[in-house]
């Protein structure tokens, strides 16, 4: 028998129902930032891509399930969410294909992935009241590793050829371009628009390892029409599994 988990649990449904996703009922839940994140990854079968910081696995599942025979390594420094996680993996038959490890991105030191993919907490450290719920605290809030650590973390893993794709909030879209380049070329910068017309809340950016290209090479996904319903490229990518164009 399963053992309970220390926080209550919901089960909730991504990619059109084909995907089941437990996690907290209260404090941290998924949104759809992983899932546009998945989306973003240029993955093949064969390769071996890694989720840092994973949470319950929303955008290393999401990706699986897209690619089949893709291999996924995701990583967090919360066991409770972790625990979830492999729990996640195994009741959507995908633990042959994706595993879950409980860690710290500062201690993790394995190289040679082809592709990285990191939704990070979002805020900088002191720059916002943190929540009581220690889970929603762990996941907003940077702790010990700060952005440059996150980005630092994904270059050295990723094979020279590789993609390190992250999502973040808008307002730090230029900080996050500055350190990426640091050791990845071709940068591709998806700012993603409420609706037509408005700004941006989060931006996707990714990078390739080893190249030359000048960047970033920027366009725009607009998330809504005016009614409030997602537009049909949201709608392919959040039900039919369909990969983002991040590059025009």
């Amino acid at each position: 028998m399963d053992e309970p988990f220390d926080f209550p649990v919901s089960s909730d449904r991504l990619l059109g129902g084909r995907l089941m996703l437990l996690q907290p009922q209260d404090g941290y839940r998924a949104a759809i930032d992983p899932v546009l994140l998945a989306a973003a990854v240029p993955a093949m079968s064969g390769e071996l891509a890694v989720d840092l910081g994973c949470g319950v696995g929303t955008a290393g599942l999401c990706l699986a399930a897209r690619v089949p025979g893709l291999r996924v390594f995701g990583l967090d420094s919360q066991p409770g969410l972790i625990r979830l996680a492999i729990r996640n993996a195994d009741v959507n038959d995908l633990a042959g294909r994706v595993q879950f490890q409980c860690g710290d991105i500062l201690d993790f030191h394995t190289v040679g992935f082809d592709h990285i993919l990191v939704n990070p907490p979002y805020l900088a450290r002191g720059s916002a009241s943190i929540s009581p719920n220690p889970i929603k605290a762990k996941a907003n809030v940077e702790g010990d590793a700060g952005l440059v650590d996150w980005v630092n973390c994904a270059i050295a893993a990723v094979r020279p050829g590789g993609s390190v794709s992250f999502i973040h909030r808008a307002d730090r879209g230029d900080e996050l371009c500055a350190l990426m380049t640091q050791g990845l070329g071709d940068i591709a910068w998806v700012d993603l628009l409420p609706r037509e017309g408005g700004s941006a809340k989060r931006v996707i950016l990714q990078g390739i390892r080893g190249s030359a290209e000048a960047g970033p090479a920027r366009r725009s996904m607009v998330l809504h029409q005016s009614d409030g319903r997602f537009t049909a490229e949201t709608e392919a990518v959040l039900r039919e599994m369909a990969a983002i164009r991040v590059r025009d």
